[in-house]
Formats: C-alpha cells, sequence, structure tokens
C-alpha cells in the first residue's frame, strides 16, 4: 500500500509540474492556484496542499498572494514527463496507428510509467522526432525544448497568412472535427474573414474553406508569414 501510495502522489507531483509548465509559457507572471485548480480541475484547498509538496520538494518557488514558479529541478521534472507524454502520442499515432483524438488521453496514463530505456528505444524508432501528432515540440532527451513564436489563429485577421502548426489536443472532438476536414499540422492556411461578435473565422486550407468557431480558433496556433 505504502508502495502505491508513493507511486500516486509521484504521479500528481508530475502533473502538476507539467500543468505549471505550460501555464509558466503563456504568460510573464506566476502561476496562481486558481489557474492551477482550473487547468487540473481539483480545488484551491487541493491545489494549495500540493504546492506546499512542491517547495518542499524544490521543485517551485512560491510567493504567497502571488502564485508559484518552477525551479530548474522542477522546470526537468515538467520537461521530462512532456517527452514521455508526446513521445508516446506519436508513437501510438504513427506505430499503433490509434487516432489523432485520443493519444493524448491513453499518453497522460502511460507517461507516468515510462522507463527511460524504453523512451530511448521508442525515440530510436521514431528517428528521435522534433514534434509530436498535434505539433507540439518534443523535448530533447537533455531536457531542452525549441517553442517557436506562434499566434493563435482567433486572433488573426483577414488577410494574414501562415501555417497551421499545432493544436491543443485537450479536446478530441475539436481534433476529430479538423481530422475530418483533413486540417492538420503543416497546412498553409489563409484568414479570409472574420465574423463579428465572436462569430466564426473563414480560412482557406489548400482548395477548402473551412468556417471555424472562436473555441477552436483559440485553439489552433499558427506560424504567421503575412
Amino acid at each position: 500500500m505504502a508502495t502505491e501510495e508513493s507511486h500516486l502522489r509521484s504521479h500528481a507531483v508530475e502533473d502538476y509540474a507539467k500543468a505549471i509548465y505550460v501555464l509558466e509559457t503563456r504568460g510573464s507572471e506566476p502561476v496562481s492556484t486558481t489557474a492551477l485548480a482550473e487547468r487540473l480541475n481539483v480545488t484551491a484547498g487541493s491545489v494549495s496542499a500540493m504546492i506546499k509538496k512542491l517547495a518542499e520538494l524544490h521543485l517551485v518557488t512560491h510567493t504567497p498572494y502571488r502564485g508559484v514558479r518552477l525551479t530548474d529541478e522542477g522546470r526537468r521534472t515538467a520537461l521530462e514527463v512532456i517527452r514521455h507524454h508526446r513521445l508516446l502520442e506519436l508513437f501510438l499515432a504513427e506505430v499503433l496507428e490509434v487516432p489523432w483524438d485520443r493519444v493524448h488521453q491513453e499518453a497522460e496514463v502511460l507517461e507516468h510509467v515510462l522507463s527511460s530505456e524504453l523512451e530511448q528505444i521508442i525515440a530510436e524508432k521514431l528517428g528521435n522526432p522534433t514534434h509530436d501528432p498535434h505539433g507540439d515540440p518534443i523535448p530533447s532527451a537533455e531536457f531542452e525544448i525549441e517553442e517557436a513564436e506562434t499566434r493563435s489563429l482567433a486572433d488573426l485577421q483577414a488577410g494574414d497568412a501562415g501555417v497551421f502548426v499545432r493544436v491543443s489536443d485537450s479536446d478530441p472532438e475539436m481534433l476529430r472535427y479538423l481530422g475530418d476536414r483533413g486540417v492538420t499540422p503543416g497546412s498553409s492556411l489563409e484568414v479570409l474573414e472574420r465574423q463579428p461578435f465572436g462569430g466564426p473565422v473563414f480560412v482557406r486550407f489548400g482548395a477548402d474553406v473551412h468556417p471555424l468557431g472562436g473555441e477552436l480558433a483559440q485553439a489552433m496556433r499558427v506560424e504567421v508569414s503575412r
């Protein structure tokens, strides 16, 4: 029982480190308790208790009433589990041919139990890839990561063009919608029209034009060329 509880605590630590890392990349301010609670779908009390544990493990620095930041060790922990997750997603999609809208949930479970040896085998099998099926960069074996400058499709204006490079993998229905229309990372696009008051964005991908709702457009990231 003690071993099982230890594993559960370790999984929780990794989940929190990963969540803090993702939220840190979205802004320059410390990550708030509220933001963490919303991302992990837990109570503020649970977050406060875990932050105390993470601080004791020297994975975060905590400023009362401001939020938390990862330490160097915390960032390494986060990038290690992110590397596991994104390698597993790509392995499931390319080798086992699991649909890209299902790999996230499977990888969420497997990322915590993947050994370093199996991680290396998977990476070599895949040719040491740099991106997962959703376009997210895969940290290197040295836990370094290259985050390219991107913009949300929801922020682009009519006439803007670029390449769709990544999409949030948190909503399988969004991924199925894009996949059914042949819209995947690497697709060139041009914004044709934006409807007012939160209406859809009309975007050309190749010869096809698709209306994309605000929530979906917000989840899609673009490297803008003009």
